[in-house]
């Protein structure tokens, strides 16, 4: 399951870039500390989260972790196919 995750977030790409793609993605999250189950997760939630407001292409959304200067941002990349006219109450019911 993990491996197609990575496969979808990593898009085609010749087999060298591929393998650094991976070897960078594996050392931001050994050192974030987070694992596979989490991204998994998470990957699910934005897709839930943004699904709320946006038709999307939930095949093509890519999560992408950099780092710059010391930071890590999480980046997320989706086709926004259409808006939704009508947004969801909040949770909590405020």
């Amino acid at each position: 399951m993990l491996n197609g995750w990575l496969k979808k977030l990593i898009g085609k790409s010749d087999s060298k870039g591929v393998a650094k793609k991976r070897l960078q993605f594996t050392l931001i999250y050994d050192k974030l500390e987070v694992s596979d189950d989490i991204l998994i997760k998470l990957h699910q939630d934005i897709v839930d989260v943004i699904s709320r407001y946006f038709e999307i292409d939930k095949e093509s959304l890519k999560l992408d972790i950099r780092k710059s200067e010391g930071r890590s941002a999480l980046v997320v990349n989706t086709p926004i196919l259409s808006a939704k006219r009508v947004c969801p109450p909040p949770k909590g019911g405020v």
